[in-house]
């Protein structure tokens, strides 16, 4: 009998958990982060869920002669702008994912 309400309250925690997770990626989604490169000349705009909703280039970085540097700061800047996302993303999901030990389950990638 132990064993089965043992297993009823693992399985309680564990809808409980994917609940959590299921808000807390939904609200990834709708956070924003914003990274630059170039002194500010090129912004990059991510959600938490890695999509990227905009990049801003200041027309002043236009130079048809040397396009590869402003390749170089849009890269930066996306780069940056990805470590930021999953720093966020690391975070909220972290103290949903955190009660695993709780259920004594080693669950590799949680």
């Amino acid at each position: 009998m132990a064993g089965r309400r043992n297993i009823n309250k693992m399985m309680k925690q564990v809808q409980q958990m994917q609940q959590e997770m299921q808000r807390a990626q939904e609200e990834l989604a709708r956070e924003t982060v914003t990274a630059s490169a170039g002194g500010g000349a090129v912004k990059v705009t991510m959600t938490g869920g890695l999509e990227l909703t905009s990049i801003e280039i200041d027309p002043d970085v236009l130079d048809p002669e040397d396009v590869e540097m402003l390749q170089d700061m849009v890269q930066a800047a996306v780069n940056e702008a990805i470590n930021s996302a999953q720093e966020l993303a690391s975070r909220k999901l972290g103290g949903v994912t955190g009660g695993l030990g709780d259920l004594g389950l080693n669950l590799p990638g949680l």
